[in-house]
């Protein structure tokens, strides 16, 4: 029987801390990613990420790079996260061009600056664009994937491209096989979302800035009656796991999943499609390289 794709998700800090049904919701050692919006302290965030961990999943939390301050503001969240919380694995994101409030303009600064292997931390994601970004161009997007991929190669980090989440999975496929093209040879996990209204989809869409998911997600609404209809990632989801079970070389590794209609919802769904069997549990916690084969809890 050929496995599903392995899959991560993503909550807030607060369900993180407060969400009652949160322990055994997900597999032990599944990748968790805690978000940061900004609004919320060090303490919150690392009192998150120590949930995340005591509950025997594996935290990631969010640095936005714009949003830090200083660098010792970067050096004492990464002392709190892997000494009081045992982070081992981050995802650095630019946080918008409109929020710089320190001295960092991107996130190969952050990474350059905040001494992650001093503190234990092994695994570096950072963020990947197949639909563009308003913030800056495809060239410069590449160009800086290229930067990472290079600190990979002269460090030991374990460096993967995890992106935001749209709804043309042969895009998607396209964009992530095409690094390759372009001397980046990192992993890559595709970003989706999970089970949602597409009325609640349409929303965060353009809150992220990603309108050509926004005008595909619209063409596919009248397909399924109304806009109101509910949306299955399986659309998306499907095509994507069927590529990686059949391409002889892919670097696309699994997916990660936006739970924008709700975490139990789309941990509900993970969990009967297969993607959270005991063989993914064990596969999304290592590190793979390429040249193998919110508005809810």
């Amino acid at each position: 029987m050929i496995a599903k794709i392995a899959a991560s998700i993503e909550i807030s800090p607060r369900q993180a801390i407060e969400f009652a049904e949160l322990p055994g919701l997900f597999p032990t050692g599944t990748r968790v990613y805690i978000t940061d919006v900004g609004t919320d302290s060090p303490a919150t965030l690392t009192a998150a990420a120590k949930r995340v961990h005591d509950l025997g999943y594996n935290p990631v939390p969010h640095f936005a790079s714009r949003r830090m301050t200083s660098t010792q503001m970067l050096k004492d969240r990464v002392a709190m996260l892997a000494g009081e919380a045992g982070v081992r694995d981050v995802l650095i994101i630019g946080g918008g061009l409109e929020h710089q409030a320190g001295p960092f303009s991107s996130t190969m600064e952050v990474i350059e600056s905040a001494n992650f292997d001093q503190h234990g931390i092994t695994d570096i994601a950072v963020a990947g664009h197949p639909e563009g970004s308003p913030d800056f161009s495809e060239e410069v997007a590449i160009e800086a994937l290229r930067l990472k991929k290079n600190f990979a190669l002269r460090t030991d980090a374990k460096m993967r491209i995890v992106t935001q989440f749209g709804f043309d999975a042969d895009k998607f496929i396209l964009w992530a096989d095409g690094l390759k093209d372009v001397g980046i040879d990192l992993p890559v996990h595709l970003g989706v979302a999970g089970p949602a209204k597409i009325t609640t989809l349409v929303k965060y869409a353009a809150m992220c800035g990603i309108g050509n998911s926004i005008s595909f997600l619209k063409k596919r609404g009248s397909a399924l009656t109304t806009l109101a209809t509910g949306f299955s990632p399986e659309s998306v989801v499907g095509p994507i796991e069927h590529h990686v079970q059949t391409a002889e070389h892919t670097a696309i590794r699994q997916i990660h999943v936006f739970p924008f209609g709700g975490v139990k919802k789309s941990a509900q769904w993970l969990a009967e499609r297969g993607s959270w069997d005991v063989y993914n549990d064990i596969k999304n916690s290592l590190y793979h390289p390429v040249n193998s084969n919110l508005k809810e809890a």
